[in-house]
Parts: C-alpha cells; structure tokens; sequence
C-alpha cells in the first residue's frame, strides 16, 4: 500500500485538497496506477488498489494549485515529484510532504 500526508509547515496544519498522482515506470515511460486528493487531515489513505508489483514509482503533488489558494499569487514550485523504489509489494509505504511556499522536503514514514 502506498500512502501519503501533506503538511503545510507555514500555516502550522494539514494540507487540504492536494491532488496526488501515483506513477509506476515501465522502461522509460511512467503509467498512472493512483489518484487521489489529501483530505481534511491532509492524507491520502490508498493509491493503490489491489496487488502491488515491485518497481520505480512517482508521486506527484500539484502544489501550485493548493497554494493559489491559500492566495499565494505566484508559487515558486508547481508541483513536487518524489521517485522511490519498491521492493517489497507486501509493506506498507508512507510517504509524508512538508511544504512552505518556498521549499519542501519528505521521507518514509511509518
């Protein structure tokens, strides 16, 4: 399962309607396999659905868009891309967001 969490570190809370797109690579192309949108907690509970294979995937967040509206005229990064390896399709992979206006950074949670 592959799972995520926006924070919004500047306005110390979750990150609402986020959209997230998860991505498998197949040779040199990339596939969507997930969709989803962060909720009032600022999650993703699934991307997948059913079985997952071992691989290379992609999430992407369309951060320009939550942060129009949050009134943000222009954001300096449009979106976020975190590329991570699957190994094990049987564990569970979280993959938590902070973002600022100006910088984000994440990791594999828990």
């Amino acid at each position: 399962m592959i799972t995520t969490h926006v924070l919004d570190t500047a306005r110390g809370e979750p990150a609402i309607g986020v959209t997230v797109i998860l991505e498998m690579r197949q040779a040199s192309e990339w596939t969507p396999v997930g969709r989803g949108e962060t909720d009032s907690k600022g999650r993703v509970t699934s991307l997948t659905e059913g079985p997952m294979a071992p691989g290379t995937y992609r999430l992407t967040f369309d951060i320009g868009t939550y942060h129009r509206e949050c009134g943000l005229a222009v954001t300096f990064f449009p979106e976020v891309k975190v590329t991570f390896n699957v190994r094990d399709p049987d564990e569970h992979y979280h993959l938590p967001l902070l973002l600022s206006p100006f910088g984000y950074s994440t990791y594999r949670g828990a």
